[in-house]
């Protein structure tokens, strides 16, 4: 069979994710599961280059450029069409986790369309100008299977908070917390934070809703290929 996931390269981190997707192919090349899989790994940037994809990522970078020169290049509509009408799995990191949430606060004037799809409310930037960035090693639940059990190195960058977990009365299936990472509302900075967080829905960290996967860290920016590997399995799985 083959397989062919893109990365939306507007702007923002899509080489790296390219580069760690060819990691996790290789591996997964060699392994029973995907053995007689032919990847096709490719960078999308028009509606015909999105329309050949199995699946997709959402980079991190701007998410209001990103929005924006989706926008200008006649993407937005088939982005939206793809995640929850085709509903193709997707998987967006900090701006592009912004991008599938429903609903986002802090957005620029003039606010910014979304992708949605992820019934999730998140802030787009909690420390409202300031540059929140930290790595914080973190445990992820849903890794448990993978041969190497150690932490993984969570690195965020102006990260996205989720503020709360929207119930909706759709068809969806309902959201699930996959990892938090606790207090990670305060790691920068202890009470100054902008979000106005439901519960202890600030330390979420990853979050699925059917096809839909969100991480507000950067995965990318990192040599660990172990949740590309993960998704490329989810998805090998579902074919």
């Amino acid at each position: 069979m083959s397989l062919t996931v893109g990365v939306l390269a507007l702007q923002g981190g899509f080489s790296e994710h390219l580069h760690l997707l060819h990691v996790a192919a290789q591996h997964l090349s060699s392994t029973e599961l995907a053995s007689t899989t032919a990847f096709s790994l490719i960078e999308v940037r028009t509606p015909e280059q999105l329309a050949s994809c199995d699946a997709l990522i959402i980079p991190g970078g701007e998410s209001t450029t990103i929005s924006f020169v989706a926008a200008q290049s006649g993407l937005l509509e088939p982005l939206r069409d793809f995640v929850k009408v085709q509903k193709r799995p997707v998987w967006g990191t900090c701006a592009g986790l912004i991008l599938l949430s429903d609903e986002a606060n802090a957005t620029k004037k003039g606010g910014q369309e979304l992708i949605g799809g992820l019934g999730v409310r998140v802030h787009r930037n909690h420390f409202g100008r300031q540059i929140e960035s930290f790595e914080s090693n973190m445990d992820l639940p849903f890794l448990s299977g993978e041969p190497d059990p150690s932490p993984f190195p969570g690195v965020f960058i102006r990260a996205p908070v989720v503020e709360e977990v929207l119930h909706t009365d759709d068809s969806r299936p309902r959201v699930q917390v996959l990892a938090k990472l606790p207090g990670r509302l305060d790691k920068m900075r202890a009470g100054v934070s902008q979000a106005n967080t439901k519960d202890d829905s600030g330390d979420i960290v990853a979050v699925r809703q059917g096809n839909v996967l969100g991480t507000s860290f950067h995965p990318e920016l990192t040599k660990d290929a172990r949740i590309h590997v993960w998704w490329l399995k989810q998805i090998l799985n579902k074919e």
